[in-house]
């Protein structure tokens, strides 16, 4: 944790930011198998300097009418394709775009793909990142994205130096906002009860202790406490 004058900077590392994430997102109107695609997006918007969290936080209210199925294609004329985001963030067209170049690219051996209408088109850039891990190397220009292919080494280091770096250093985040992301990402959860904990993790407790699934414990689980809460359970039903 680090002091800049007033402000309180926390770091968090990629685990704890792709969690959150997800959770916030599973929120939103996103279909839950494309939510899942755009979990790093805030990350990597972090570590570049661009919106980040700061941006999820005030976008989260109008990502709960998100609908990326309203982006189209309006124009093709061969490596050059238009996109028609409809108002859509930019986290959640460049899913669509990074395919889109990655097609083209093999097809043509380069593309351009130009996107309108997108909602904090800035946040585009972080498509640059994004490229290595997908065979490509890409350039942004404003709303412009240019593509041409790239070797995967297999290597994170070379093929996506940003992840690398996120995973070594993690990245800086105002502590406030931190906690606000993480109470937000909260409402995700079930509320907290002996019923809610007997199913959290990989197994399921019955009522009887009885266990379902993993008992290798190393998730930490702590099933006696779960036990003797149901043991308590037991002898209030029978003073009832």
């Amino acid at each position: 944790m680090t002091s800049s004058h007033s402000n309180v900077s926390m770091r968090v590392m990629p685990r704890e930011m792709r969690l959150m994430s997800e959770r916030i997102f599973s929120l939103s109107s996103l279909p839950k198998g494309f939510f899942l695609t755009v979990g790093d997006f805030p990350m990597y918007s972090q570590k570049l300097g661009l919106g980040g969290f700061a941006l999820f936080e005030e976008r989260f209210e109008s990502f709960k009418s998100a609908d990326p199925a309203r982006i189209s294609i309006t124009s093709e004329d061969g490596n050059r394709l238009k996109l028609d985001a409809a108002g859509e963030h930019a986290w959640f067209v460049l899913p669509a775009v990074i395919d889109l170049l990655g097609e083209l690219t093999a097809r043509f051996g380069s593309a351009e793909l130009t996107a309108v209408n997108v909602a904090d088109a800035e946040e585009l850039a972080t498509a640059a990142s994004f490229g290595g891990r997908t065979g490509l190397t890409i350039t942004v220009s404003g709303n412009v994205l240019n593509a041409a292919p790239a070797t995967v080494t297999g290597d994170v280091r070379k093929d996506d130096p940003l992840l690398w770096a996120l995973l070594e250093d993690g990245v800086l985040v105002e502590a406030d906002l931190w906690w606000r992301i993480y109470h937000l990402a909260k409402q995700a959860l079930a509320t907290d009860s002996v019923v809610s904990r007997r199913h959290a993790g990989p197994m399921i407790i019955n009522e009887d202790g009885t266990i379902i699934g993993r008992k290798d414990n190393d998730d930490e689980t702590d099933v006696s406490f779960l036990a003797s809460r149901l043991s308590e359970r037991e002898k209030e039903g029978a003073g009832s």
